[in-house]
């Protein structure tokens, strides 16, 4: 049997959802009004640019971005229509194929960073102090960790 969350827990979880998702739209919204680019675009540039080669396997990348494979092979589909990424085969196993960073989709990448990471400093980091930052950084951590390990498990 399901228990009812008591006040606080309803509250702290209120808190949770509903600023999570206006900071999320608040910095696509941003995005997408200082680049072409809109906050998924942003997380798979960032993704692939940090990754060697600049290269992901495409069930790696959906995994780390969350997006189930037929999301991600559509996401990406429309990057690289605009140039951004390319998809390739894996170099090791011919079945499956990569999501590379093109120079376009770096180029993309760098212009969009210093705006984007100022939005992110004046629009979540100004807001807390260092016991602030590494309270979130170890609750979201632990459930991020928890929350992976419950996926794998059930697959």
């Amino acid at each position: 049997m399901v228990s009812e969350l008591n006040p606080a827990e309803m509250a702290a979880w209120r808190a949770v959802i509903e600023s999570s998702q206006r900071l999320l739209t608040a910095l696509d919204d941003d995005l997408r009004d200082t680049s072409e680019l809109n906050f998924a675009d942003y997380h798979v540039l960032v993704l692939l640019s940090e990754a060697p080669r600049r290269r992901l396997r495409m069930g790696e990348l959906a995994s780390r971005l969350i997006f189930s494979p037929s999301r991600l092979t559509y996401h990406v589909g429309t990057m690289e229509k605009r140039g951004l990424v390319s998809r390739q085969p894996c170099p090791d196993d011919g079945r499956g194929s990569e999501a590379v960073l093109t120079d376009a989709g770096l180029s993309a990448l760098r212009e969009a960073a210093p705006h984007h990471l100022h939005a992110v400093r004046r629009l979540f980091v100004d807001d807390l102090d260092e016991a602030d930052l590494a309270a979130l950084t170890k609750v979201f951590t632990r459930l991020g960790e928890r929350l992976t390990a419950a996926r794998a498990e059930s697959r």
